[in-house]
C-alpha cells in the first residue's frame, strides 16, 4: 500500500518537459528580439552619423552667405 500512495503523489514527467520546452522557446524568441533591436539601433546610428557627416559642410556654406533666402509660409490646413 505505501507504494500506491507514493505513485499518486508523484507528478507525471510530461508537463515538466512541456514547460521546459516553452521556456526554451521563450528565451530563444527574447534573444531574437533583442538581436533585432540591436541591429536596428546600429542601423539608425549609422544612418544618423552619415546624415550628420553630409550636413556639416552644407551648414558651413549656407551660414557664410550674406543674403537671406526668402521663406514661404507653410499652410497648416
Amino acid at each position: 500500500m505505501p507504494t500506491n500512495l507514493l505513485r499518486a503523489s508523484v507528478r507525471p514527467c510530461v508537463p515538466a518537459s512541456s514547460v521546459r520546452n516553452l521556456n526554451i522557446v521563450a528565451m530563444a524568441l527574447t534573444a531574437a528580439l533583442v538581436t533585432l533591436q540591436l541591429v536596428g539601433l546600429a542601423m539608425v546610428e549609422r544612418s544618423h552619423a552619415r546624415a550628420m557627416e553630409v550636413s556639416f559642410p552644407r551648414e558651413a556654406t549656407s551660414c557664410a552667405e550674406s543674403v537671406a533666402a526668402p521663406v514661404s509660409p507653410i499652410p497648416y490646413d
